[in-house]
């Protein structure tokens, strides 16, 4: 189905995306689909309200919005709300009413240390309770203290949970008020999805992202499942729709747990994709990812010694930014690097880095699905990654690059080194998967990709 301009249809419904955060440039993939699901609704008249819950201050808020809005990843500042900048908007000071008439008689637990939430004037609101180093903190049922004007508290909501479901009870009343029709949420987190598969007022449907892989390593169909994962699975036949971004993350889960008619797969959309590959400018072979533990940027930099020696005009750039960027730094330092491998940092020019490289490189040890990997295919440039699920697996079947085996979830160091030096070398083999990189590209356009979404909405209204 077709809407006014030749784009993606969307039923007719109040849209809400719910996501625990979402902050310019902090969680990669996560934040960057997250947007791009919203600007897709959007684009088809469908605008929806983007809903975070992080306690943070109301002007850090105001700035992320803001910012947002300025790289035309939302549509209008005013489309994203907080919880927390909500439930500081009672007139006198305290509480909003809303929230307020969630509560009911009780008191915080003396315990339980707590982190208090303030308006923007300085005054309490919330008294957050802090579950330190526990996973399932989400899941407490500790008690909220609730405040009124003059400071006190004046109520108790039990646990986080209670909370984020009154604000989404407040939210659906006055959008239901302007409008009699559906509300369709759609669930970023798998924490708040366990906390709202129950949760269904008049008129509510609620659809669920994956962003992630489920098993542990070695990250095969049959590995040890996340435990963080099976409190979700005990209730992922409560949701309406659940949109896998692989086919085969979904074939292996149901295959594991049984298929369910509500699982679909809607894949994250690559960028425009380009007319031509952008031609050759050097010996230039990019990463770009988070630099944390998962994505193995160690085995890059080591493969990179074996390339250096054979390619020694061959740069390896490193876009990206996390807890191991000193690390990595010094392993670049300590192996004699420094003149060939270099850490970029933060990428705010998004996929024309990939422009002129010889090859994007992923030593991810899994993936939900690879946004970096289609960034760069829609700029015609080929893939080398491990071959690990959930994302290159799918995304490289039909050509577009070199998957390198990751025997028993460990990597293998020579073997991606042996790939890069094929790519650097061997000109002619790299320009035919240049161009196999733009047709897969294709299949993950975004008009492919607001497709799937809609037809996961339609199964999750019927």
């Amino acid at each position: 189905m077709s809407a006014p301009g030749g784009g993606v249809e969307f039923p007719d419904a109040w849209y809400l995306i719910l996501a625990s955060r979402l902050i310019p440039d902090l969680d990669g993939g996560f934040t960057v689909a997250t947007l791009a699901r919203a600007r897709q609704l959007a684009d088809a008249g469908r605008e929806p309200l983007l809903l975070t819950l992080d306690p943070g201050r109301p002007e850090n808020h105001a700035a992320h919005r803001e910012e947002f809005a300025r790289r035309g990843a939302i549509a209008r500042a005013d489309a994203m709300r907080n919880l927390f900048d909500e439930a500081s908007s009672g007139v006198d000071g305290g509480a909003a009413d809303w929230l307020r008439r969630a509560a009911h008689a009780g008191s915080v637990d003396e315990s339980l240390e707590y982190r208090q939430v303030t308006d923007a004037m300085g005054r309490p609101v919330v008294d957050l309770p802090v579950i330190a180093e526990d996973p399932d903190w989400h899941t407490s049922a500790a008690p909220v203290g609730v405040r009124g004007a003059d400071g006190s508290v004046v109520g108790v909501v039990d646990g986080f949970g209670e909370l984020y479901r009154a604000w989404l009870d407040e939210l659906v009343a006055s959008l239901r008020a302007r409008e009699d029709k559906p509300v369709v949420l759609i669930c970023e987190s798998r924490q708040l999805g366990e906390l709202l598969a129950r949760w269904r007022p008049e008129g509510v449907r609620l659809a669920h992202t994956i962003h992630i892989a489920h098993v542990l390593p070695p990250y095969t169909p049959d590995a040890p499942v996340n435990p963080l994962w099976e409190r979700w699975f005990a209730v992922a036949g409560e949701f309406d729709a659940v949109l896998w971004p692989t086919p085969q993350q979904k074939r292996d889960v149901e295959q594991r747990f049984g298929a369910h008619s509500g699982y679909l797969v809607a894949a994250n959309a690559a960028p425009r994709v380009l007319a031509e590959p952008a031609p050759v400018a050097g010996n230039r072979i990019v990463m770009l990812n988070r630099l944390a533990p998962v994505k193995r940027v160690d085995h890059a930099i080591r493969a990179w010694q074996s390339v250096h020696s054979v390619v020694p005009a061959a740069t390896l750039e490193i876009w990206g930014d996390g807890v191991l960027r000193d690390d990595l730094q010094r392993l670049i330092e300590e192996l004699g690097l420094t003149a060939s491998v270099v850490l970029r940092g933060r990428n705010d020019a998004g996929p024309v880095v990939f422009d002129g490289a010889v090859a994007i490189v992923q030593s991810s040890a899994y993936e939900g699905q690879g946004l970096s990997t289609l960034e760069a295919m829609s700029r015609g440039c080929p893939v080398i990654a491990y071959d690990v699920p959930y994302g290159p697996q799918d995304q490289l079947e039909h050509g577009a690059g070199i998957l390198v085996p990751d025997p028993g979830g460990r990597g293998d160091i020579t073997g991606l080194a042996e790939a890069m030096i094929r790519m650097l070398t061997d000109r002619p083999g790299r320009d035919r998967m240049a161009a196999e990189a733009l047709e897969v590209a294709h299949r993950f356009a975004p008009e492919a990709a607001a497709a799937a979404l809609a037809a996961g909405i339609r199964h999750a209204l019927r």
